[in-house]
């Protein structure tokens, strides 16, 4: 089973595209930066994808919406 659910994020993020816009792009600064927003032995995931989804689950990155 992939940790974590997409039901679960879904929840939290309004659409599959912003998902994968968010997570990539913090997966990237995590790569460049190693800044992680959870203590090492809380991530599940080894890889900084499935740690930025872990993110997003536990509330460490927030969704933002532009009012244009």
């Amino acid at each position: 089973m992939i940790y974590p659910s997409i039901d679960k994020l879904l929840n939290i993020v309004s659409s599959k595209y912003e998902l994968v816009h968010i997570s990539a792009r913090r997966s990237k600064e995590m790569a460049k930066h190693e800044d992680y927003q959870l203590r090492e032995n809380e991530y599940k995931c080894s890889k900084n994808i499935g740690r930025a989804l872990e993110e997003v689950l536990e509330g460490k990155l927030t969704v933002v919406e532009s009012q244009d």
